[in-house]
């Protein structure tokens, strides 16, 4: 039986989810979106959970859409890469506008979909090691979900300089950029992310906690959701042009593609 892409537990008040696919660098699919879906569902509704915690098998956090996926997308109608795209955003949200704190651990590259599903969480640990970036543009495609949430994180020119040249940037500058927490070296990142989750178990009231979630949510973002909408829209309708079929067959023969 296959390994499942989603690993579960709780301890002391704390849920783990895990992204295990590995030998994909942990790329982003249909059934791992739905899943990590699903899991931080579960444990939203979890009583015994207060804090949860974001990690990665592997030396990758996750390398974006995988290849297989990637294929795919340029195959779909109009109407499916519009339920696709819906699928994803429900996942960024989800951890968004999720009533308990959700901690990422990242201990490995997070680039493109992977760099938003860090950067969405509330607090973000990385190594110094791990890269950032936001890559779309280099591929034919646009950041369109993951721009939602990344203009309330940083500065326009920020933004702008990470988003328009699809650059990778070090855990350092995410720190900079006001993307990330905290850097701290892999051998206590497990610890320090533990310490933190059972602090905001032992010292802070889960009403209060998720009240004032929502209160930095609600008053920092008054149109994320229609902000989303839009980019729900540009990234099912970008799927479906030349630069992107362009970009992704690139990418796939490992050729470099001339702009």
């Amino acid at each position: 039986m296959a390994e499942p892409l989603v690993l579960y537990s709780v301890s002391e008040r704390v849920a783990t989810i895990a992204i295990n696919r590995p030998e994909k660098r942990n790329a982003l699919n249909p059934d791992l979106v739905q899943q990590l879906t699903d899991s931080f569902i579960k444990a939203s509704e979890d009583n015994d959970v207060k804090v949860i915690i974001l990690k990665a098998n592997g030396n990758v956090f996750s390398a974006g859409a995988d290849l297989a996926y990637l294929q795919q997308l340029q195959l779909n109608t109009y109407e499916e890469n519009l339920a696709d795209s819906e699928n994803l955003k429900r996942l960024f949200t989800t951890i968004y506008y999720l009533p308990k704190v959700v901690i990422a651990q990242v201990e490995g590259h997070a680039i493109a979909g992977g760099c938003g599903l860090a950067t969405v969480c509330d607090i973000i640990f990385s190594v110094p090691d791990a890269s950032f970036g936001y890559t779309e543009v280099k591929l034919g495609f646009v950041p369109a979900i993951v721009a939602c949430f990344l203009l309330r994180k940083t500065s326009e020119t920020v933004a702008k300089k990470i988003l328009l040249t699809g650059s990778l940037f070090s855990a350092q500058e995410a720190l900079d950029y006001g993307l990330i927490t905290f850097v701290t070296n892999k051998e206590e990142i497990s610890h320090k992310v533990k310490d933190f989750a059972l602090d905001l178990c032992n010292e802070a009231s889960a009403n209060s906690l998720m009240v004032t979630k929502q209160l930095i949510g609600q008053t920092t973002n008054p149109l994320l959701e229609k902000s989303l909408a839009m980019a729900v829209q540009i990234n099912a309708r970008v799927r479906d042009t030349e630069d992107f079929k362009k970009g992704i067959a690139a990418f796939i023969n490992k050729e470099k593609t001339m702009w």
